[in-house]
């Protein structure tokens, strides 16, 4: 049997990438998962692929309208939700004089509005059925501190720190457990936009950034996905019954606190 054996969990944004390699690490030990994506033709070919014991749900998390329905469809479909982590998020970046109100307002609703409100509406299931369940946020490095070029994202994974620290005081009443994830710079297809953004800005050549970044990290590399899943599945399990409103570094010592 698994560390998640019978659990019930929901990810979102977890069509690809980082939530991606959750699910599957998850469904190894033992647990049921939903991919919640607003992507949902991808959820849903993802959630085909992983097998019998993922479902696919259509999320937007921007849309209370849409969590609510989400989170209700997973009920019906898992019986409960266990386990929430809060993975759907967007990367900003801009010069201070070129952040424009849009895109400030986007990256709030995404990362911080998204992952206060799908938390709530979890949370609020598991209140109800009297569920000792766990709630994991994905926050960042760049919550830890500033960086000129990318205020905005930085600011809003510092909300998402903050958010985690006040969510696990009040629910941890419920015997609700609220804890994070902070990720270094992780490996993905959204490094090659990355790397672009800092060549512009910067004066790099293409593939500079992305390779000065990597051997910056005392590691040796860039984190991927999988690094982060045994992180996830620690905090998902009974081991961290006892771990509140912590932020956990996994960034190959990029930062330490």
């Amino acid at each position: 049997m698994g560390r998640l054996s019978g659990k019930k969990a929901l990810i979102t944004g977890s069509a690809r990438g980082i939530g991606l390699a959750f699910a599957k690490a998850y469904i190894a030990e033992g647990a049921s998962v939903a991919i919640a994506d607003i992507n949902i033709e991808l959820a849903r070919e993802t959630a085909k692929a992983l097998g019998e014991a993922a479902i696919a749900v259509e999320m937007d998390v921007t849309k209370q309208e849409s969590i609510d329905e989400a989170v209700s469809e997973v009920v019906e479909q898992f019986g409960c939700i266990d386990i929430l982590i809060n993975n759907a998020a967007i990367f900003s970046a801009n010069p201070i004089v070129e952040i424009g109100r849009k895109d400030y307002q986007m990256a709030f609703d995404v990362n911080v509005g998204g992952t206060l409100f799908t938390l709530q509406a979890v949370a609020k299931h598991m209140i109800e059925r009297g569920i000792r369940g766990k709630i994991i946020n994905m926050a960042s490095q760049a919550g830890r501190r500033g960086e000129g070029l990318v205020a905005v994202y930085c600011a809003t994974k510092a909300a998402v720190i903050s958010l985690t620290q006040s969510a696990g005081l009040d629910l941890i009443k419920y015997g609700i457990n609220v804890n994070a994830i902070s990720p270094g710079v992780v490996d993905g297809e959204h490094w090659e936009g990355v790397d672009a953004f800092f060549a512009k800005h910067e004066g790099k050549e293409l593939g500079q950034k992305k390779r000065e970044v990597g051997l910056a990290v005392p590691y040796g590399r860039m984190g991927v996905a999988e690094d982060l899943a045994p992180m996830a599945v620690f905090l998902a399990s009974p081991d961290s019954d006892y771990i509140v409103a912590q932020t956990y570094n996994v960034d190959g010592g990029n930062w330490m606190s």
